[in-house]
């Protein structure tokens, strides 16, 4: 049995989620303390993969990183990277598809902060980001894990954007969910069960952490 396709996945989610994690933080931050007119603009933005055809998403990011179009031939001649058909495409369209899962967690997090907490902290003297880092995130333990979580799980369940810009190249982007769409059309269904009780087995434990972050063990475990 081939094992490519599933590392590949979980290399995949973990780059994807540690990538969300530093971008959502002051994302979410700025959204849930901002009031500016163009927050709902923005938070709409963020939202649309939630609701768009994965396919829709994966045909746009696919004519934006492509060579052929200005933006793709910049990032390709300037910054060395070539998007379509490559694992860093992988990763920069799931950072795309997956960031409202790391974003509205972080995001209600912060905005059920009491205002007290940041107004102690400036009265002490700490600027905003001290507050954030050593007050803020802190209160929001379990906001933090369930956006790792659910980011981690969306990730390794993605199909539709990651066949559309990158294809099915074995080892470099043939990923789990790929995989197991070519074992049913060769009609290899001990592989696609394989790979699919693997998958299935993954998201199940992390579920279940998602229920048991909001649950009464985990926050015991935080105090």
């Amino acid at each position: 049995m081939n094992w490519d396709p599933l590392i590949l996945t979980f290399k995949l989610a973990l780059v994807t989620t540690l990538l969300l994690l530093v971008l959502s933080i002051p994302l979410s931050y700025w959204l849930a303390n901002t009031r500016s007119r163009t927050k709902p603009i923005i938070e709409t933005l963020i939202s649309m993969p939630l609701v768009l055809p994965p396919t829709v998403l994966g045909f746009y990011f696919l004519l934006a990183f492509s060579p052929g179009n200005a933006f793709g031939e910049w990032i390709n001649d300037w910054l060395g990277l070539k998007l379509v058909f490559s694992f860093p495409g992988l990763v920069v369209a799931s950072i795309l598809y997956s960031l409202p899962f790391m974003v509205h967690p972080i995001q209600s997090g912060l905005s059920g902060l009491p205002s007290s907490l940041s107004e102690a902290a400036f009265v002490m003297g700490k600027s905003k980001w001290t507050t954030l880092f050593k007050v803020q995130l802190p209160q929001i333990k379990a906001s933090l894990l369930t956006g790792i979580v659910l980011s981690f799980a969306h990730t390794v369940g993605e199909f539709g954007v990651v066949l559309m810009i990158g294809g099915n190249i074995p080892g470099e982007t043939r990923v789990a969910s790929i995989a197991i769409y070519d074992e049913v059309e060769a009609l290899n269904y001990d592989a696609a069960n394989f790979y699919s009780l693997i998958l299935i087995a993954i998201t199940f434990v992390i579920l279940l952490l998602v229920y048991l972050v909001n649950g009464k063990y985990i926050r015991r475990f935080w105090r």
